[in-house]
């Protein structure tokens, strides 16, 4: 039973900017001389304000990726410590798709916390523990303390992407 939420972001703003003041930056692996591409931005659906992200995931030069992240905080950390994981409004085409969790930790742009999303083309409420992320390319548990950032992840293998978000939210679980 879920008794408690924090708004990370419904998208009514349409502008990328969040409840916390802090705005949503999208970018690809072409960062890193990957090939992927994505399209980003913010709609009306069935009455709900959304974001999306769609593209396609490209394997070439070792790519891999689309994403669109939001920074917490503008500076330092955001103490997640009493919450215990993260509320998603998600519908997308399939395909592997995660959500990252960035700290002061992770100071690599490889290193991050991971954990799947499990997608469908109907829009469904998916919760995600925060013990159910993954360290990548790192040895330190998360610090819920200390986190940075959440994307949202196109990941893994070459496909079509396409995710619709109408909210994210932290929660506490009974």
């Amino acid at each position: 039973m879920t008794n408690e939420r924090l708004l990370i972001d419904d998208f009514g703003s349409g502008d990328g900017v969040s409840p916390l003041g802090t705005a949503w930056q999208g970018f690809t692996d072409q960062v890193m001389g990957g090939r992927s591409d994505m399209q980003a931005g913010y709609r009306e659906s069935n009455g709900e304000n959304s974001m999306f992200m769609r593209g396609e995931v490209r394997l070439e030069n070792n790519g891999g990726f689309i994403q669109v992240r939001l920074p917490l905080v503008e500076h330092g950390s955001f103490d997640a410590s009493t919450w215990d994981g993260i509320r998603i409004h998600v519908r997308a085409l399939p395909g592997p798709y995660f959500v990252h969790l960035r700290t002061r930790d992770t100071r690599q742009p490889w290193a991050y916390y991971r954990a799947p999303i499990p997608v469908s083309d109907e829009w469904s409420a998916v919760v995600i523990p925060f013990s159910g992320f993954q360290p990548e390319s790192l040895v330190a548990d998360l610090d819920l303390t200390a986190l940075r950032s959440i994307g949202l992840v196109a990941y893994g293998e070459k496909f079509s992407a396409e995710l619709e978000v109408a909210r994210i939210e932290l929660l506490r679980i009974e």
